[in-house]
């Protein structure tokens, strides 16, 4: 199989995103991943599937080189989970917002990620509906000022990872829109996952809500602000490395090495296969002013795929059943002849 490339999942479609746009960053990240992807995996362009719903993000599948579906608000996620148990041999990539997935789309989304099945949802939010001009959404921070909510918001906003490992998600990642590096790895990571893996993209829409993540981007604040999360490394952050975070026995904590006692050798070790979700779910919940924002894969475990599971029961059951054609269905069951 020759060697693909950037260039060989790039369309040759003019993309309609507004400039400074984030989507810009994350589209990018994927075109550089899936080459990686179809080196480690052997995959044929072909096998490839870009999936969306409606919203700015869902633009996405036309300015891929690959197959694409762009569906209707909500509904990227059953026509995704449609395409994988009808053809397994599909890598299903999915493209969809914060209101498109966790609104209208919600159910489709928390039962995908229950049922285990093999595709990778990249979940854009920038806490805003920015297709339809400007209203909250429902990851939109408590108090917001929008067209929709002109006195601000009085709804306590989703955390989609809380949400994703509430429904017993088997892969959540984290990034912001900027770090394309990281989300290279992220997608890679995510492709080489065997289940359903959501990876949330923080991205920033200039027009409806500008500087939504700037104090994680900010070249000035967000050494202190995130925390980059790697298998086996160790949770160090900060301009100069030099806070981290601790397990008390009822809670993490950030301290600072060298004060209190604390070395480097106190400071957690991430482990993104463990089996406790509770320790990915509080890295998942961190949050500012007391906590960095957790970046990168979060949780990566092995679980029962829901599209393995369809097939493995679908053989069982063929190879027991004596209706082996129409004609034994047919026949089958009560039967009268009519005289």
């Amino acid at each position: 199989m020759a060697t693909l490339t950037f260039k060989d999942f790039k369309s040759d479609q003019e993309v309609r995103w507004c400039p400074g746009c984030g989507d810009h960053a994350v589209l990018a990240a994927l075109q550089r991943a899936l080459p990686k992807v179809s080196q480690a995996l052997d995959y044929a362009k072909e096998r490839y599937v870009v999936v969306s719903g409606i919203g700015c993000s869902s633009r996405l599948p036309y300015y891929m080189d690959t197959y694409g579906f762009h569906s209707i608000h909500g509904r990227a996620t059953a026509i995704s989970t449609g395409i994988k148990v009808a053809n397994p041999w599909l890598t299903v990539w999915q493209a969809c917002g914060d209101g498109d997935a966790l609104a209208i789309g919600g159910n489709h989304f928390i039962h995908a990620i229950r049922r285990n099945i093999d595709i990778n949802i990249i979940l854009f939010n920038n806490q805003i509906y920015g297709l339809t001009k400007g209203q909250y959404s429902p990851t939109s921070k408590l108090g917001a000022i929008t067209k929709t909510s002109p006195y601000g918001t009085v709804e306590h906003p989703f955390n989609p990872g809380s949400l994703v490992l509430g429904a017993k998600g088997t892969f959540f990642a984290r990034s912001l829109d900027v770090e394309l590096k990281l989300n290279e790895e992220i997608m890679t990571a995510a492709a080489l996952h065997d289940g359903c893996a959501v990876m949330e993209m923080l991205t920033n829409c200039v027009i409806f809500n500008d500087g939504a993540h700037r104090s994680l981007s900010d070249p000035e604040l967000k050494a202190d602000n995130t925390i980059v999360l790697r298998q086996g490394e160790r949770m160090i952050f900060g301009k100069n490395r030099e806070k981290g975070l601790i397990y008390d026995g009822k809670k993490i904590r950030v301290v600072r090495i060298g004060e209190g006692g604390f070395t480097e050798d106190d400071i957690l070790i991430h482990d993104a296969h463990t089996d406790n979700i509770g320790i990915h779910m509080a890295l998942a919940d961190m949050k500012g002013p007391d906590y960095p924002v957790a970046l990168g894969v979060i949780r990566d475990v092995k679980d029962i795929t829901y599209d393995d599971g369809v097939r493995d029961q679908m053989k069982a059951v063929a190879s027991k059943s004596s209706i082996q054609c129409v004609d034994d269905l047919l026949n089958s069951g009560s039967t009268w002849e009519v005289l």
